[in-house]
């Protein structure tokens, strides 16, 4: 069997220009990594963060995780 993380949530800055996934990983576990794409670059998006590797068990824990890192993420996803 292919090792596919499935995309749980991907939050987009202000800008759509960088972007966070949170993942579910085959194994069950859950994972974020935060990524970036330049618009005159068509190759996509790019991985930037290095936090792929950590281990969550649930969604919530990852988020959280991602929100104490990434500085821009907590105004992408506004209040509440």
């Amino acid at each position: 069997m292919a090792h596919v993380n499935k995309v749980l949530r991907s939050i987009n800055d202000h800008g759509a220009d960088r972007c966070v996934d949170i993942f579910r990983r085959p194994d069950g576990t859950v994972g974020f990594e935060e990524f970036r794409r330049d618009a005159e670059d068509m190759r996509g998006w790019f991985a930037i963060g290095g936090y792929s590797g950590r281990v969550f068990a649930a969604e919530p824990d990852a988020l959280a995780a991602a929100l104490g890192q990434i500085a821009w993420l907590e105004s992408a996803i506004g209040p509440g």
